[in-house]
Parts: C-alpha cells; structure tokens; sequence
C-alpha cells in the first residue's frame, strides 16, 4: 500500500533543505519562486519549485508574457515511493489553482547529468528540441560559473547593475552541451497552439 501523499505549499527554508540536499545542482534558482512541498505520510521528503527561469524572454517566442509562463525550475526529492511524474502532476495543479492566468510551463533536461525528460514524457510533455551549447567557467576552487557570471572584460550586468565578474583567464573554459527543452500546455488554446512544435520524445543510447 503507498504511503499518504500530500502535496502543498512549504517554507523557503524547507525548500532549502530538499536543493541542498537531494538536487545535484546544490543552489536555490533565482526568486521569485513558488515553492511546493511533497510529504509521504507526513514525512517531509522534498519540493517542487516553479519560477521565472534564467531566460527573460521565456515566453516571447509564444506570444505570452512574464506573467502567462514559468520555469519548473527544480524537482528535489529524498527517497519516496510515489512516481516522480505523479508528484510534479499534483504539484501543477496547486501553481494552477494559485496561478489562474498562467498559461505554459517550460523545463529543461540536463543532458550532463544524463537526463533525457523522463519525467516530462511520463506527463505528456511536449518535446520541442535542444538548446544550444553554452559555456562554463571552472574556477581553481572548483566552483563552476555559468555564462552569465563572467565575461570578457570582467563586467557583467546582473539584477540591473554593472558587475565585477571573473573573466575566462581566471578558470578552465569548458563547452557544455545544450538542454533539452520541454513545454507543457495549461489551457487548451495553447495546446493547439504548440502541437505543431512536438518532436519525437529523446531515448537513451541503449534503448
């Protein structure tokens, strides 16, 4: 018999706890966030968090604005029982019910960590394609920058203001490739709108 599960809001602090302890990223995305707690029988065993993304123009490409999309930004769950793919359902529905004008979700599968969207394919996700490579700064301390915290000249725009930033001399510069891009519809407009954006779902090399 599966455990109770329950699905709800939670604090930034337990939030916290779940991305330091059981995502690989080990970092808490960019607020603003919403925040959703996962318990099986009333153990707390993780979060799910929805936000804007790293991407300002998100959801220019489908004519929508900051509002009308968001990024499910991190899925970070200890040892559970219930699918994955269950949880992150009931977890759309809470952001749906507190989010009545959003009309589209977009997530990304690291394809360094192996990952090829299981989750999304289990939810009928429509896959849209790969991004494109990108570039990482590692550090002689090991920490590992994305692109958009450093640059050539050592200064970068962030939050608004000019910023002293490392430059590619000051690390090793190494080229990842890109994500997979997954897109899920919320209102049946919008489905029609991106059906003829579907590719085949990614496999793994050995099956």
């Amino acid at each position: 018999m599966k455990p109770l599960l329950k699905v709800d809001f939670c604090s930034h602090e337990a939030a916290k706890f779940a991305v330091m302890n059981w995502h690989y990223s080990k970092t808490m995305p960019t607020p603003p966030l919403i925040k959703i707690g996962v318990w099986e029988n009333n153990t707390f065993i993780g979060c799910v968090m929805f936000g804007r993304g790293a991407n300002n123009n998100l959801g220019a490409s489908f004519g929508l604005n900051k509002i009308e999309v968001c990024e499910l930004v991190r899925v970070a769950l200890n040892n559970h029982v219930n699918q994955v793919s269950k949880i992150v359902s009931l977890a759309v529905r809470v952001l749906k019910k507190q989010s009545p004008g959003l009309r589209l979700i977009v997530s990304y599968a690291d394809t360094t960590q192996s990952h090829i969207g299981v989750i999304y394919q289990a939810m009928n996700w429509v896959f849209i394609g790969q991004t494109s490579s990108d570039k990482r700064l590692i550090l002689p301390n090991g920490k590992i920058l994305h692109s958009r915290q450093f640059s050539k000249s050592g200064v970068k725009k962030q939050y608004g203001e000019y910023r002293t930033v490392p430059t590619p001399s000051d690390g090793e510069l190494v080229t990842i490739p890109g994500k997979l891009k997954y897109i899920y519809p919320l209102d049946r407009a919008m489905r029609r709108q991106i059906k003829q954006l579907a590719k085949p779902y990614p496999k793994h090399a050995d099956g």
